[in-house]
């Protein structure tokens, strides 16, 4: 289905968007945790960047697979498509923290005054969905251009396992 746009793998162009919307997604999550002034202000963009980030991230899997099909077998590509299955569920923890900061700014509008123990598990949860949300972007995003990359930097320095 994903295969080709004008003659293109769509594969990097459906990555590259994914790239910039899930870490963003990731600091405004993290901001609308630590910050109540910006949370009130952002109302739905955290929550709408991370529903944004879980269907690219599916989109840039399936037309990871496409590309898979029509290139070198290699430890790197195994390595790379390996790494990016373990994105989605980093993902969906990423909604469920926005979808739980939408629903505590309205409660925090409504209530004068409201348990602190519920900031602080806000702004943890947030910390660790980003936190590995970002880290698994990092490492997939460093292993798919080591499979690009890798020959032709420096020639026979492919790892062709």
């Amino acid at each position: 289905m994903l295969d080709t746009f004008f003659g293109l793998p769509t594969h990097p162009l459906i990555v590259h968007a994914t790239e910039v919307v899930v870490p963003t997604a990731a600091v405004v999550i993290v901001l609308a945790a630590l910050w109540p002034r910006f949370r009130r202000w952002a109302g739905f963009l955290p929550l709408g960047l991370a529903l944004a980030a879980v269907v690219l991230v599916p989109l840039s899997t399936e037309s990871g697979q496409s590309l898979e099909e029509r290139v070198a077998e290699t430890r790197l590509v195994e390595t790379h498509a390996d790494l990016a299955e373990g994105l989605l569920p980093w993902v969906i923890g990423l909604v469920v923290v926005a979808a739980v900061l939408l629903w505590w700014n309205y409660q925090e509008r409504k209530e004068s005054r409201s348990p602190r123990w519920i900031a602080v598990a806000l702004i943890a949860a947030a910390l660790l969905a980003s936190t590995g949300t970002t880290i698994q972007a990092i490492r997939i995003g460093h292993s798919g251009a080591a499979a690009v990359w890798s020959d032709s930097v420096a020639p026979g320095s492919g790892d062709k396992g």
